[in-house]
C-alpha cells in the first residue's frame, strides 16, 4: 500500500513538474510570438533600421542603435504613455533642446525630420517599451568606453581623428537622409554628386584638417585611393571579414597626424552601392549617366567601401 501511494505521488509530482515546464515554455513561446506579431516590430525594422540597425558595425553607424534610444528614454519611473509621447515628440520635431541623448547628438547631429504617421511612431514606441530590443555585440564595450572618454580631460590623437570622421559622416548622413526623404534614391544621387564634396571641405575647414574619403572602387575618380591607402583598405577588409576589433591606423610625423579609418556599408548604402537586386534599374541608369567609370557597386552590408583619410596637427 505504501509503495502504491509513493508511486502515485511520484507520478503526480513529475506530471506537475512537466506541466509547469510546459507552461513556462509556452509562455516564452507566446511572448516571442506576440513580439513577432506586434505591428511596431515591422515598422521599426522598415523605417528605423536604415540608420539604427543593431547589426551595423560601430564604425559604420550614422545613428545610435535602437537599444540606446530605449535606454535613454525609458527609466524606472517612466510610464508607457510617457515613453510613447516622448518618442513621438522627438520624431515629429527633432531638436537639441528636447533630446534625451546629448552624447548621440554631439556625435551624429540632430536627426532630420521624417514625416511618418503618428500612429506608426506610436506603434514603434509601444513595441520598444514592451519588448526586448536587439543589442549590438559591441554595445556594452562602447558604453564603457564612452564613460571613460567623458571622464578624460584630454583627447588622444585617435579620439580626435575619430571625432573628425564621425562628425563629417553625420553631416553627410543627415543631409543624405533628408535628400532621400524628399526625392528618394535619385535625390540621394543628386546630393552626393553636387554637395558631398563641398560639405566635406567645409568640415575640413571647421576642424583645420584635411579630410578625404577614398576607395579602391571609386565612384568618382577624385576619391581614388593612393598606393598607401590601398594597403590600409585591404588591412581593414581583413579585420572586418574576421570580425576583429577595428582600430584606426595612425601614422605620426612630428606633430602631423595621418589618421585612417574604414567606411563600411549599411542597408541604406545598398540602394546605390549594392547588387542588381538592391539597385533599381532607374538608379543604375542615373549612376551610369553621372559616373560613367563607376566601380562602387556590388557591395553587401558591413563591407569596407573605402576609408577616411584625415590629416591634422596634434598641436592645434
Amino acid at each position: 500500500m505504501k509503495y502504491l501511494l509513493f508511486t502515485l505521488f511520484f507520478v503526480f509530482f513529475m506530471s506537475c513538474k512537466e506541466s509547469n515546464k510546459a507552461t513556462t515554455l509556452n509562455t516564452q513561446e507566446s511572448s516571442a510570438e506576440l513580439a513577432m506579431q506586434h505591428p511596431g516590430k515591422e515598422l521599426m525594422e522598415t523605417n528605423c533600421y536604415s540608420c539604427h540597425n543593431p547589426n551595423t558595425k560601430q564604425g559604420g553607424r550614422i545613428a545610435p542603435p535602437m537599444i540606446a534610444v530605449k535606454e535613454h528614454y525609458k527609466k524606472d519611473s517612466t510610464t508607457k504613455e510617457e515613453f510613447i509621447q516622448d518618442i513621438i515628440a522627438w520624431t515629429k520635431k527633432p531638436s537639441v533642446e528636447i533630446s534625451k541623448m546629448p552624447g548621440a547628438v554631439r556625435r551624429f547631429g540632430v536627426m532630420p525630420y521624417l514625416p511618418y504617421p503618428e500612429k506608426d511612431i506610436a506603434a514603434i514606441a509601444d513595441y520598444m517599451f514592451t519588448h526586448d530590443i536587439d543589442e549590438p555585440e559591441w554595445f556594452e564595450d562602447h558604453r564603457k568606453q564612452e564613460h571613460k572618454r567623458e571622464d578624460s580631460p584630454q583627447q588622444s590623437v585617435e579620439e580626435i581623428g575619430l571625432s573628425y570622421a564621425i562628425a563629417t559622416k553625420q553631416i553627410l548622413g543627415k543631409n543624405l537622409m533628408g535628400a532621400i526623404q524628399k526625392k528618394g534614391t535619385l535625390g540621394a544621387l543628386e546630393f552626393c554628386n553636387i554637395q558631398a564634396y563641398p560639405l566635406t571641405d567645409s568640415m575640413a575647414t571647421v576642424h583645420n584638417a584635411k579630410i578625404k574619403r577614398v576607395s579602391d572602387k571609386p565612384r568618382n575618380l577624385s576619391n581614388k585611393a593612393n598606393a598607401q591607402e590601398l594597403e590600409y583598405i585591404e588591412s581593414f577588409k581583413t579585420a572586418v571579414a574576421n570580425n576583429s576589433d577595428i582600430k584606426p591606423i595612425i601614422k605620426e610625423e612630428g606633430s602631423t597626424v595621418n589618421f585612417y579609418y574604414p567606411i563600411t556599408t549599411n542597408a541604406m548604402c545598398l540602394q546605390c552601392h549594392g547588387s542588381e537586386k538592391e539597385v533599381s534599374p532607374e538608379t543604375y541608369k542615373a549612376l551610369k549617366n553621372l559616373y560613367p567609370a563607376d566601380k562602387a557597386l556590388g557591395y553587401a552590408e558591413n563591407e569596407v567601401r573605402g576609408i577616411w583619410s584625415i590629416q591634422f596637427n596634434s598641436e592645434d
